[in-house]
């Protein structure tokens, strides 16, 4: 091993060790304002204070569809996020879109907020469901039954 791979390795050391004591200030559920410092097609890159920076991937970054980051976002803006995740390696997820009120026509709010429980859901299901096996069952006794009457006539 050279002094240079020796230097790689203590930067990188050094580079892992700022990167987590700097994430380390802050915390899942911290909604923190940045600044969009790099646009791709998967999300925006956002310098947090202290100058660490997260990544709102483009499915974060509102609460509808989302085709090109770019019109959502521009580079140099500042914007409000809410810290989502931090892994072990100090990388920060960030999100724009729980931040936003949710719309009232939403499909996934709507049906989280109403009041039928999973079991109720279950049980309404499985009614319904051996409702139309009965139906479906008479329904095809009728037809073997039925026929031209031919079939039971004796001569």
């Amino acid at each position: 091993m050279t002094v240079l791979d020796l230097l790689d390795i203590i930067a990188l050391v050094v580079k892992l060790v700022r990167r987590n004591i700097l994430s380390m200030s802050f915390v899942v559920g911290d909604v923190v304002e940045g600044t969009v410092t790099g646009i791709t097609n998967f999300g925006a890159f956002v310098e947090l204070p202290g100058g660490v920076t997260g990544l709102v991937h483009i499915s974060e970054v509102a609460d509808s569809y989302v085709k090109d980051v770019n019109d959502h976002l521009e580079q140099k803006q500042k914007i409000k996020v809410k810290v989502i995740k931090i892994d072990p390696e100090g990388k920060i997820a960030l999100s724009i879109r729980q931040l936003q009120a949710p719309k009232g026509s939403g499909g996934r709010s709507r049906r989280r907020q109403s009041g039928a429980s999973f079991e109720d859901k279950l049980a309404k299901f499985l009614k319904e469901s051996d409702e139309k096996q009965q139906i479906l069952k008479r329904k095809s006794e009728r037809r073997t039954r039925g026929g031209t009457g031919n079939a039971r006539r004796s001569f």
